[in-house]
């Protein structure tokens, strides 16, 4: 394992977070392969271009969302690697009495295809481990 693709495959974790939270399709594009295969709770959305369309269904959902990356492990074999990336996903949801916080403790389960000099992923399946709803207090 090269240091260098330890690297790269946390950067597609990161710039997947950046790009659900900025609703960037361009970040999803950079990191998605074309038949990638995104799951979950309730979900499986087959090919890149059907996921860029859960980047809209985000910002309907909620008036923001942070998602942190916190520790992965990864396993490369050749031009494919899979792996374990743990993260915390923050949604603002507004509510008639005041806006609420849903947190998620997540994991995800990757799988990745090295395409020329990047990574891309080709599967991420969403575990929540648990989630907290609490009252979101206005910042000042």
């Amino acid at each position: 394992m090269k240091p260098r693709d330890i690297l790269a495959l946390r950067r597609t974790a990161e710039i997947y977070a950046r790009g659900a939270d900025r609703r960037c399709k361009d970040d999803w594009l950079a990191v998605l392969a074309e038949n990638v295969t995104i799951s979950g709770p309730g979900f499986a959305v087959s090919g890149r271009e059907a996921n860029l369309g859960s980047i809209d269904m985000l910002g309907q959902m909620f008036k923001a969302t942070r998602h942190l990356v916190h520790n992965q492990t990864a396993e490369i074999d050749g031009d494919t690697a899979r792996g374990e990336t743990y993260g915390t996903a923050e949604h603002v949801m507004v509510h008639p009495g005041g806006d609420t916080l849903l947190c998620w403790a997540i994991r995800y389960q990757d799988e990745w295809r090295r395409d020329g000099d990047d990574w891309r992923f080709t599967r991420r399946e969403l575990i929540v481990d648990w989630e907290e709803l609490r009252p979101l207090k206005p910042a000042g």
